[in-house]
């Protein structure tokens, strides 16, 4: 994916100053001075100024709802003011509609849209279409950018110590949610960029204060919180703030107090007439994420010569100072980040807020791909099942573990597991060897349940796994019973699948299937997956102590031809009512793909 202009004989080349541009035009310009001393410009031979009424280019444009509004006002004043594109009419038509769904359609094969330039309000989006070997796309320019941030309702936002308290990402949502402090929300980061980003910089931030195992916790814990008041993008969470100053409005339950939205957002809602009461940013210490707008072509390669020209056209109006004014008129900063005092004060940035400071660095596709798993698996209900090996040879030492076994590391990463999920989860425990009862290879420790119901001893099944898995040893004679297990356990699977959850059979085993193979697996186990038609959620593999996030292993990662999506989404918990906004029934497509693909 290539960043690079097009060839358009019409357009400039550079963005010049105002001056340079208006020494160009004097040759063509005839001035007439009327009697009554008005002064009139007679404009002609140049590729704007004179009323469109011969042929024309038509270009259509597809942008997301913050930014179209800027787009439609640039393409409005090219139609008055008559600008041409190779001696034809340039006629711009604007569309707006959220990024997530247009990476949705473009993503599909073949997808045949019906515009020929996108500007979502972030590359990842961009990254994902091509990652999913969706629309060939071509990202030429970045036309705006605006930094994430925390706004608050004033009040809201002098109980965190507005402006003169800083803070960084984990601190400041700590701070924000700990005891019922605010009322946050956020964008759902399946849909929204500014969600999906602003939970990578959290992420990235307590990564920085502990290990990945304790970074990890942290975050799914952060994700379980801002999951409650969730909505399903960046229009219903800002529909969620307050509508006035009304004490009535400010106490209602189902208002936030406060957002994860981007500044372009934040000056937006400000401005605009009755928006309701004004927002004040805080700008974390560690970097801010940033929304990007890519002037992005689709189909470079089908595009006629004239659609390439309007596009290139269209493209140094939004570059130019004109374009650029009209832009940051609507809030956003320039592409390269660098920020403007006066729409950062407007937006809610008061010094000492670090609202000048560098954004991060953008995460990998990779890194965004496997954050959003996490937040799938952690904001949904799941019922998991553990299958875990019970041979011999799972007693034997783990080199460099200090004498720990295999079973060992096993039992503790599954009560590492266990202790993240909810009383409203579902987990459950099977241990396999050959022969375990009788010809059988497998038996059920635990049967899978609800982690919060009580059991008749009064302890919860959260309580039983525990001790289940504490008094799991290996046997002392048998071999791995792999397939038999599996084929079981699959097979039990789709009688108990229940929709809307994160369902998954994880199994844990350090070697391959060593029993009599009374079931192989082929074609019966692919008879069995298409007439249930299950979502088998992979496998955790010991085997000889060779990695587990690769292909085939644990991770969210297994292999170059799984995708990762959000199955069975089910609809937000709306403690709000009317102001949130409700995510759809079916799947939810992630905003980023398999693979990044280098500029």
């Amino acid at each position: 994916m290539g960043r690079h202009s097009l060839p358009d004989d019409s357009a400039p080349r550079t963005t010049g100053s105002p001056r340079a541009r208006r020494r160009a035009l004097v040759p063509a310009t005839v001035v007439v001075v009327v009697a009554a001393g008005s002064v009139v410009a007679l404009r002609g031979g140049l590729p704007f100024g004179t009323p469109c009424d011969g042929d024309s280019v038509r270009l259509k444009v597809v942008a997301s709802p913050d930014m179209a509004p800027a787009l439609n006002a640039v393409a409005e004043r090219a139609r008055e003011d008559g600008v041409r594109t190779d001696g034809k009419c340039l006629d711009v038509t604007v569309n707006a509609q959220p990024s997530s769904e247009v990476a949705d359609s473009l993503a599909q094969r073949p997808a045949d849209p019906e515009f020929q330039v996108w500007v979502p309000d972030s590359d990842l989006w961009v990254d994902r279409v091509t990652d999913e070997r969706g629309s060939s796309l071509t990202a030429v320019s970045t036309l705006a950018s605006s930094p994430i941030a925390l706004g608050a309702l004033h009040r809201a936002a002098e109980t965190l110590g507005w402006p003169g308290r800083r803070y960084s990402w984990g601190t400041l949502t700590r701070a924000a949610t700990t005891g019922g402090a605010l009322r946050l929300g956020v964008a759902d980061p399946v849909r929204s960029a500014t969600g999906l980003l602003a939970l990578a910089r959290i992420d990235a931030d307590h990564k920085e204060a502990g290990s990945d195992d304790e970074a990890a916790a942290r975050t799914a814990a952060t994700a379980k919180l801002l999951y409650e008041r969730t909505t399903e993008g960046d229009a219903q969470a800002l529909a969620t703030l307050p509508r006035d100053d009304s004490g009535a409005e400010r106490g209602n339950p189902r208002r936030n107090q406060a957002l994860f939205l981007s500044e372009q957002a934040a000056y937006a809602h400000n401005t605009k007439e009755d928006g309701g009461p004004a927002l004040d940013l805080f700008y974390p210490t560690d970097g801010t994420a940033q929304l990007t707008y890519p002037y992005t072509l689709v189909d470079e390669d089908s595009l006629t010569a004239d659609e390439s020209r309007a596009a290139n056209r269209f493209m140094t109006l939004l570059d130019d100072t004109p374009g650029q004014r009209t832009l940051r008129d609507h809030g956003f900063r320039a592409g390269d980040g660098r920020a403007d005092a006066r729409l950062a004060g407007k937006a809610g940035a008061r010094d000492p807020q670090p609202y000048a400071a560098a954004p991060a660095d953008p995460p990998p596709a990779k890194e965004l791909q496997a954050l959003l798993g996490r937040w799938t698996i952690t904001v949904q209900s799941a019922r998991i099942t553990a299958v875990v090996d019970a041979a011999p040879s799972m007693a034997l030492p783990v080199p460099g573990q200090g004498g720990r076994s295999r079973m060992d590391l096993a039992r503790n990463s599954l009560l590492k597991a266990l202790s993240m999920f909810t009383p409203e989860d579902e987990f459950g425990l099977w241990k396999f060897a050959t022969h375990l009862v009788g010809d059988r290879d497998y038996v059920e420790p635990a049967p899978t349940g609800r982690l919060g119901d009580r059991g008749a001893a009064g302890g919860t099944h959260r309580d039983e796994l525990s001790a289940a898995l504490g008094a799991l040893p290996p046997v002392r004679r048998g071999a791995t019973g792999l397939y038999d297990t599996t084929r079981a356990a699959y097979r039990r699977a789709p009688a108990t699948y229940p929709s809307g959850r994160f369902n998954a059979l994880v199994i844990v085993t350090d070697g391959a299937d060593a029993g009599p193979r009374r079931h192989r697996p082929g074609r019966a186990g692919h008879r069995s997956a298409a007439a249930h038609r299950p979502r088998a959620a992979g496998a955790a593999d010991r085997n000889r102590h060779r990695p587990t996030d690769g292909p085939g292993g644990a991770g969210p990662h297994r292999g170059p031809h799984r995708r990762l999506r959000a199955p069975g989404r089910r609809p937000v918990p709306d403690p709000r009512g009317d102001p949130q906004g409700h995510h759809g029934g079916g799947p939810a497509r992630s905003p980023v793909g398999r693979h990044r693909v280098s500029r």
